[in-house]
């Protein structure tokens, strides 16, 4: 367990807030995970920008991988398409959860307009790091 104790936090759906973030054609509900664990965890909501321009045209950042400890997500709404190292294409639909192995290779191809996803990862900040090509590949040349 933790040194430093948790902090109560409710973060009501009324009051939800959602802004740019990682990906700009997206936008995420903070939802105070982070400053509740103090930086062990972070947890969003993630969408689609309902004025996004071309919103199914997800707009990949291309092949990468999180340094981090733990992260999976949750499907509220709709589908999203990847591609993971070792696992090749998999859709995700409402009500799919997927733990994401630490520094897997992975990226995302493809979603619905209306798609809306849980995502819990640890620690809170953590490095995302771009990758040529799949393991797989550079391992068989």
């Amino acid at each position: 367990m933790s040194a430093e104790k948790q902090l109560f936090s409710a973060s009501l759906a009324k009051d939800a807030v959602y802004k740019t973030g990682l990906r700009s054609l997206m936008e995420y509900r903070d939802l105070g995970v982070a400053n509740a664990t103090h930086g062990q965890f972070r947890a969003h909501v993630i969408r689609i920008k309902k004025d996004g321009p071309g919103a199914h045209d997800l707009h990949t950042t291309g092949l990468h991988a999180h340094q981090c400890d733990f992260q999976m997500f949750y499907v509220l709404k709709g589908w999203m398409k990847f591609v993971y190292e070792g696992q090749g294409e998999q859709t995700f639909h409402a009500g799919d959860c997927v733990v994401q192995p630490a520094s897997i290779v992975h990226n995302e191809l493809a979603c619905s307009d209306d798609v809306e996803i849980l995502e819990i990862y640890s620690p809170a900040v953590h490095e995302t790091v771009k990758v040529a090509q799949m393991p797989e590949v550079a391992a068989a040349r």
